[in-house]
């Protein structure tokens, strides 16, 4: 510490600078590192039950509905403690609420292999998601805090990169695990996951940059911008926040982006396997894997894997979308270009082509074509991800907690709407997939729209208003 007391001293005048002040140190970075971490753990810990759903339905006989109703507990929690614990964030620090909720949604995986009916597993899968709820909106807290400005939409697009890869690994995760162990002792096995990460993270990360051993001083100058961001505090300019056109705007295209997201990490997989099981091996690419599978494999677990590969395509081609959304929107704005107009259209254009592409999945007969529709339409998707975070940190300042859990909160209500119209759909019409498409595209276009009106640039607090208290009504 007296080296750290050192470093932040001022030179004397005349004296050469020392290595140390001229050199920043790139400690930011680790918190980089941990939170596409972590992303990549939530997603494994969140798609694994899709991808474990048809075994799960066979053991316990769950209707289409109830599967529905099962995959929409986790996203009903997810969505009610959004901002309950991007507030917390605010109040406590994200050291403190990255702890507590990574190591309770841990404890609620391990408890998916305990559920006994569906009762059981309605319970656990709505506990699993009011922990998972505080992810997104802490790790942005910290990433606030953190990093320079000019650094965040990078390191949202790595994240959610992270995140998309992690949930395009889980299907094949699952039935890797699966060929040795039931999908109990699976969800038991990836909880510890989680259980790692906290342990690793509440050692090494402190709230406030100033406070961490490794940072010296001038890289705690190129944060220098983000004091107010390390400040916690529990007032939140409620009034502000419910009346900004912005935030409904938000809101709505974020709601329109999840519920045809949902699909891939909770319907997907039964479509391949209840719809695409008798073509799969249609496509001459398909059949030559499925054979050299075959050699090493049952038909059956080939067959698995098969299904697993296709079902993670579309989570894999959306974290190359949050990357190439992230880095061509930064490199545009380092040159010039607007922040709201580069938002605006990687908005419109990646919710309109996820709208198309994911309409012609259904279409296409080709198995490989169709989950490569899909894979792009998720691409496009993803484009916005980069673009829709920054916003949050850019107009929530010291309450991006609360503002990020407030839109995420809006995006699982339509996580959530989507499994269960897609479960209803197939109840009432028979199974008729082209209708829940269509429902689908219908509402990420709408999503497109909101995109046309977003202010992604005025904070909600002014500079002005920062010395005074935040009005709590």
């Amino acid at each position: 510490m007296a080296v750290l007391a050192s470093v932040r001293m001022p030179n004397p005048a005349g004296s050469a600078p020392s290595q140390a002040f001229s050199r920043p140190t790139r400690a930011r970075y680790w918190v980089v590192v941990f939170a596409v971490s972590l992303a990549t753990v939530q997603y494994i810990d969140r798609v694994a039950i899709s991808q474990a759903m048809p075994d799960i339905a066979a053991e316990m006989k769950f209707t289409d509905t109830e599967r529905g109703l099962v995959f929409s507990a986790f996203t009903l929690a997810y969505a009610l403690f959004e901002i309950p614990t991007g507030w917390l964030g605010d109040k406590l620090g994200a050291r403190q609420v990255l702890l507590r909720v990574v190591t309770w949604w841990s404890i609620f995986t391990a408890a998916t292999g305990w559920a006994w009916n569906f009762g059981a597993m309605l319970v656990t899968r709505f506990l699993f998601g009011a922990g998972e709820a505080g992810c997104f909106p802490n790790l942005t807290k910290a990433l606030g805090a953190w990093l320079p400005k000019r650094d965040r939409t990078r390191a949202q697009a790595l994240m959610w990169m992270g995140a998309r890869w992690g949930g395009a690994a889980a299907p094949l995760l699952v039935v890797a695990v699966m060929a040795f162990v039931t999908w109990r002792t699976a969800f038991m096995i990836f909880a510890l996951l989680g259980v790692v990460w906290a342990i690793a993270f509440y050692r090494w990360f402190r709230d406030n940059p100033r406070d961490h051993p490794s940072v010296n001083a001038a890289e705690l100058a190129l944060l220098k911008d983000n004091e107010q961001n390390v400040v916690t505090h529990g007032s939140v300019p409620w009034r502000k926040l419910i009346t900004s056109p912005t935030m409904w705007l938000l809101w709505a295209q974020y709601f329109c982006l999840s519920y045809g997201w949902y699909f891939y990490v909770t319907w997907l997989p039964t479509y391949l396997r209840d719809e695409r099981n008798m073509d799969i091996k249609s496509n001459a690419f398909m059949h030559w894997l499925s054979g050299l599978l075959e050699g090493w494999l049952s038909p059956e677990l080939a067959l698995k894997v098969l299904a697993a590969a296709l079902a993670g395509i579309p989570l894999f081609f959306g974290g190359f979308g949050s990357l190439f959304g992230g880095m061509v929107s930064s490199r545009l704005i380092a040159r010039g270009a607007s922040v709201t107009v580069v938002r605006r259209s990687f908005g419109f254009v990646g919710l309109t082509g996820a709208a198309t592409l994911l309409m012609a999945a259904f279409y296409i007969h080709d198995p490989l074509l169709a989950m490569l529709s899909m894979g792009f339409a998720s691409f496009f998707n993803d484009l916005t991800m980069p673009g829709s975070w920054a916003t949050c940190m850019d107009i929530g300042g010291r309450y991006s907690g609360t503002v990020s859990g407030s839109m995420n909160m809006m995006g699982n209500f339509g996580g959530m709407a989507g499994p269960i119209v897609v479960g209803l759909v197939l109840s009432l019409t028979g199974r008729d997939w082209q209708l829940a498409f269509a429902i689908s595209s219908v509402i990420y276009f709408l999503g497109a729209v909101c995109w046309l009106f977003i202010d992604p640039v005025t904070p909600l607090e002014r500079p002005a208003d920062v010395a005074r208290p935040a009005s709590t009504t």
